[in-house]
């Protein structure tokens, strides 16, 4: 088992905001239409990704989070997105124009005593980390497409300082394409 926890890190230097070579989209924050967003986005995707570990998923989710937590739904803010895809990598920015996701820190620190506990195979206490709520989040906010994000981007989760601008990468493994056939 691999016990490096992985993070959400910060770092606006970070070569995944380099948006040189990527598509382009400027959506309202409507998030009735985010499927719509996210389809029209994933549509680029060579198919030997699209099927593969959830990118549609994982694209709606940061989609999601710009909106809901970054502009509050408020529909006459825009959430701003790079994209680009190939048969080995997916790569995504997603930028909202609010205050930032500001509780990094935090979120690190409550998803690496999760991961403890699950290698510690301590599930009475691994109980206490089931859900991250902070002082912004509702009912329905639990952290797990944060959680799920961490994994599935393994390229990298990168915010920049100001927090309210993310990039992703996935990097897909060769056998799983079958490119050494």
């Amino acid at each position: 088992m691999d016990d490096t926890v992985k993070q959400i890190q910060i770092n606006g230097n970070s070569p995944l905001f380099n948006t040189d070579d990527m598509f382009y989209k400027e959506f309202p924050s409507d998030f009735r239409q985010i499927r719509y967003f996210t389809l029209l986005i994933v549509q680029k995707a060579p198919m030997e990704i699209k099927e593969l570990n959830l990118l549609e998923q994982q694209i709606s989710e940061v989609i999601k989070n710009a909106v809901k937590h970054g502009n509050k739904s408020d529909p006459s803010k825009t959430v701003k997105v790079w994209y680009r895809f190939s048969r080995e990598e997916a790569r995504i920015i997603v930028e909202d124009e609010g205050p930032g996701f500001q509780n990094i820190e935090e979120w690190n620190d409550f998803n690496r005593k999760r991961m403890e506990c699950v290698q510690k195979d301590d599930f009475s206490e691994l109980a206490r980390y089931v859900s991250y709520r902070g002082k912004t989040s509702d009912e329905t906010d639990g952290g797990n497409a944060l959680f799920a994000a961490v994994e599935y981007w393994n390229g990298g989760y990168v915010f920049t300082e100001k927090r309210n601008k993310v990039a992703a990468q996935k990097i897909f493994p060769r056998k799983h394409l079958n490119l050494d056939e």
